[in-house]
């Protein structure tokens, strides 16, 4: 089977791109402190995921349950 072959079998010409590829993610550039991060990089070490999807865990779910940020000045 040469390449042609194969392009012919595997045609995406026609086919539509996901619909909902956009609104799953957007990446950004967010600056975070290093003791955040090292914080997240070890939870995720325990649950065994990557920091980066533990963080957006954690904030959609202070979206999704509508979190207020406490601030308490020293």
């Amino acid at each position: 089977m040469d390449t042609d072959d194969i392009r012919a079998e595997y045609d995406f010409s026609s086919s539509r791109s996901n619909p909902y590829a956009k609104k799953l993610k957007k990446q950004i550039t967010i600056r975070i402190d290093i003791d955040a991060i090292d914080f997240f990089k070890q939870e995720a070490a325990v649950v065994g995921i990557p920091y980066q999807s533990l963080i957006n865990l954690y904030l959609a779910d202070c979206a999704a349950n509508k979190k207020k940020l406490r601030l308490a000045w020293k």
